[in-house]
């Protein structure tokens, strides 16, 4: 066993990122459009020297405008997002678009003032496009994933491997062991001796999440395994894994069938072998 596990862990892929993995220009455009109306108004600011006189024009004539002032510091809408007033005191950050008083002191103290006057930003509509590409960094961990399942899709596919996406444990009433928690697979394949119940993940970076998720695919899959007709499938990759080999390995050892990209071809024999029946 630890020698398997050691030519597994020796597979494991630098990445799985596709060029459509590394920014999703469709939410990014859908998030501008949302506010471009309000970012519009908001050019009015820009080159202004009376940045006062000119919040409060704005003001008299929209002040719902202001609302969108988060965003323009790199701050998601988050109505619990929390900031130090120059008192000291805690406050909620979007609490300041709601006065001419307070939006000045917003745009004096983030620096924004300087922005506006120097006319470093010529366009928020293109200047919040920007702030948006860089946000959506963050949303990469799960593109990762995504990626795993379309790359495993794909993989199934070529191989003429028919199977059923995001299948709930409550399809299978027998499976009694799972209790009352729905529980949702990623994939579901059916042959003439077994179903098998597929999750499929990918880790690019370390962190506790990667413990979390291998012991809790150690929990379900004798769960899963204890009826004959059902077997539980983890097909994982990415050398975040590294981090975390002592639980994988752990993991290994206690599910039956592990696979990574390099080996999946094992499990497609497999099937094949089974004839895989419609779902």
């Amino acid at each position: 066993m630890p020698k398997q596990f050691n030519t597994f862990l020796s597979q494991l892929s630098e990445t799985n990122a596709t060029l459509n993995y590394f920014t999703d220009f469709k939410k990014i455009k859908s998030n501008v459009n949302n506010i471009s109306i309000k970012l519009n108004q908001l050019n009015y600011l820009i080159g202004k020297e009376n940045l006062e006189e000119a919040i409060q024009e704005l003001y008299d004539e929209n002040p719902k405008v202001f609302e969108v002032l988060d965003i323009l510091i790199a701050v998601r809408k988050n109505k619990n997002a929390k900031t130090l007033n120059n008192k000291g005191e805690i406050v909620i950050l979007s609490s300041y678009f709601y006065s001419v008083k307070l939006i000045v002191e917003y745009i004096n103290e983030t620096g924004l003032s300087e922005i506006f006057k120097n006319k470093n930003i010529t366009n928020l509509v293109d200047y919040v496009f920007g702030i948006e590409v860089g946000l959506d960094t963050n949303a990469r961990k799960n593109r990762g994933g995504e990626n795993m399942s379309k790359a495993v899709s794909l993989i199934f596919d070529n191989a003429g491997i028919l199977y059923k996406k995001e299948v709930s444990n409550k399809v299978f009433p027998e499976i009694i062991s799972l209790g009352a928690d729905v529980k949702r697979f990623d994939f579901a394949i059916k042959t003439e001796l077994k179903t098998y119940l597929i999750e499929t993940n990918y880790y690019n970076g370390g962190g506790s999440k990667l413990n979390e998720v291998a012991r809790a695919y150690s929990d379900v899959a004798p769960k899963i395994n204890q009826y004959d007709k059902f077997e539980f499938v983890w097909i994982t990759d990415g050398q975040g894994w590294h981090s975390a080999k002592n639980k994988l390995e752990e993991a290994y050892s206690i599910i039956p069938s592990v696979y990574n990209l390099t080996t999946l071809h094992l499990f497609i024999d497999k099937l094949k072998k089974e004839n895989v029946l419609e779902f």
